[in-house]
């Protein structure tokens, strides 16, 4: 029995796929493991899952020579606004090899974008789709920007020029309305972009009262790096934001899925600060028309009830003009007679009160004692009658100046 080589199998299979497989073929498959080395020359892997299970069920390694990959990326970028990575599924132009060192692969020739962005738009249908039938959809679209949006969370790269042209125009703004920006900086390419946006949003979710609205921007960065904004996880998180998120991820191509959910989607990062800059005219409009009619409403109502005066001074008779004057000066004059009555009524009563007290003055005891009269005390109190008294009795005279300190030895009844 002849056994051959497993150079000598790998070479007859070589040459039954070149004499079977000569041609080149359009297949369809997802991208995975993208790689690419300093030569240049780009290795990858073709992948194909079952629609139900997601389960792998083929695939196959490929290649794509420098001179080939030099020209299809750009091209396929530039017409999808994709980037040429992994987890994407592209349609390809193949020729199949077969190595006896390296085994099976494909080469690829040629890219049709089409079909990547029909796989994209199918995509973004269908996290729209899920959003809507989870009811979260348009829930940021219905929050309502508050009046003077001027504290703005700013969601975006802190080198990214779109970033400073955004704090440049709210700054230099000609109605010089103030603006409070705070930056959370976050990755705004590559395949980061999810991961890093969700962790800002988080951030400031975290402080709500601090900001009125969220801007995601995004200024400079290649249009191929605009696939992280289509992903459920961050359309979801945007959507069913309690703030209002605005976008200015800098693109012409059709809206991304996070524009889709957002409250307002503008262009640019210029285009944004546009926007609130223009928020905040409408309210100073609206309060210049409103200081307007109050000014205007006041004036009204003034001339309107001078009117009614006017109106109601017309209707009083001169009679009684006359009547009330009368009634006005004998007003006045009754008001004099009572003042100069009450007055001569003080006067009499303070001179009364004056009598009053000077006989008051006339009998204290200092001024009888003084005329040489005196007064007999027992045990501090006063002596009115004899018979009160009994000999041996020791009693105190009080004189004007002075007292005596005598004993009882003899009483007599008389009055004298």
């Amino acid at each position: 029995m002849d056994a051959l080589s497993l150079y000598d199998l790998n070479v007859l299979v070589r040459r039954s796929l070149e004499q079977c497989l000569p041609d080149t073929y359009w297949i369809q498959a997802e991208l995975s493991d993208v790689r690419t080395n300093s030569t240049g020359h780009c290795y990858l892997e073709f992948v194909q899952k079952d629609a139900r299970s997601n389960s792998l069920i083929a695939k196959a390694r490929g290649t794509i020579w420098s001179n080939v990959f030099r020209l299809l990326k750009p091209y396929f970028e530039e017409a999808t606004g994709q980037a040429f990575v992994s987890g994407i599924k592209v349609l390809v132009q193949v020729t199949v090899s077969f190595h006896e060192l390296y085994g099976y692969s494909l080469t690829v020739q040629d890219i049709d974008p089409t079909y990547t962005l029909g796989d994209m738009a199918r995509r973004r249908k269908e996290i729209l789709k899920q959003l809507e039938e989870e009811g979260v959809l348009l829930l940021n679209k219905e929050l309502d920007i508050p009046r003077l949006p001027q504290r703005v969370a700013v969601i975006s790269s802190s080198t990214a020029a779109g970033y400073g042209d955004f704090c440049h125009q709210l700054k230099n703004n000609p109605g010089g309305f103030y603006f409070y920006t705070e930056l959370f900086p976050a990755l705004m390419q590559g395949d980061r972009v999810e991961e890093s946006v969700l962790a800002a949003l988080d951030k400031i979710n975290s402080r709500l009262e601090s900001f009125d609205v969220v801007v995601i921007i995004r200024g400079g960065g290649a249009t191929s790096d605009l696939s992280g904004f289509d992903t459920y996880l961050l359309a979801a998180a945007c959507a069913q934001f309690p703030l209002p998120v605005i976008t200015g991820i800098g693109h012409e191509r059709d809206d991304t899925v996070l524009d889709s959910v957002a409250h307002t989607r503008v262009k640019t990062p210029t285009a944004a600060a546009e926007f609130l800059i223009g928020c905040m005219n409408d309210a100073a409009e609206e309060l210049e028309m409103l200081a307007g009619r109050l000014y205007g409403g006041v004036r009204e109502l003034l001339a309107q009830e001078h009117r009614k005066l006017v109106s109601y001074r017309n209707r009083i008779p001169s009679a009684a003009y006359r009547y009330i004057s009368d009634a006005k000066f004998a007003l006045l004059t009754v008001s004099k007679d009572i003042v100069q009555a009450a007055t001569s009524s003080l006067s009499r009563h303070h001179h009364r009160l004056e009598l009053l007290q000077q006989r008051l003055t006339d009998v204290l005891p200092e001024k009888q004692l003084a005329r040489g009269y005196s007064i007999t005390l027992k045990n501090g109190r006063i002596v009115k009658n004899v018979s009160s008294l009994n000999e041996g009795d020791e009693i105190t005279t009080r004189l004007y100046q002075g007292e005596l300190i005598s004993t009882v030895t003899n009483k007599s009844s008389k009055n004298t």
